[in-house]
């Protein structure tokens, strides 16, 4: 159990994007095909395929989270005296992690209340709940990724290897 876990923790948003792209590309060229050679679409197709980069973006995020790709002024930072630079890395991560948590509050209400209107996808005819879902999920992985950030800068200090 304890390898799941820590497989989960170090590849789930590699496993989960490179499977939902494998997925949708299928899915979009299976289209092409079905409308250019057959004259006929999969009418549901383009909805699955347009949620699922939904739910990719926001999986994504995370991932660049985890890696310390995101964008970012390294430039500004890197002109700045070391002690100016750990006050700025902290500064801008409990910002962004205030931020993280904030989004994944609110976007768990709307999620929530689109579950209690039962309110519908017009191909799929699947809760747009689910599609919602992606925001709090994607942000409170990012909120994860950036306390697992954090806490590694912490111990890097800790080993004096920053």
């Amino acid at each position: 159990m304890k390898k799941l876990l820590l497989l989960l923790d170090d590849k789930f948003e590699e496993i989960f994007l490179v499977s939902t792209l494998f997925f949708s590309v299928a899915l979009i060229f299976t289209q092409v095909v079905m409308r250019y050679a057959f004259s006929n679409s999969i009418y549901w197709s383009e909805e699955l395929a347009r949620y699922l980069f939904i739910w990719q973006a926001w999986i994504a995020a995370s991932f660049a989270t985890k890696r310390s790709k995101h964008i970012n002024l390294d430039v500004v930072v890197n002109l700045c005296p070391p002690a100016i630079q750990k006050i700025l890395f902290w500064v801008a991560h409990i910002l962004w992690l205030s931020f993280a948590l904030y989004m994944t509050r609110k976007s768990a209400d709307l999620t929530h209340m689109l579950f209690l209107r039962k309110t519908i996808s017009a191909a799929m005819q699947i809760r747009m709940g689910w599609v919602y879902l992606a925001v709090p999920f994607g942000c409170g992985l990012m909120s994860f990724r950036l306390v697992q950030v954090m806490v590694s800068k912490l111990r890097s200090y800790k080993r004096g290897t920053v």
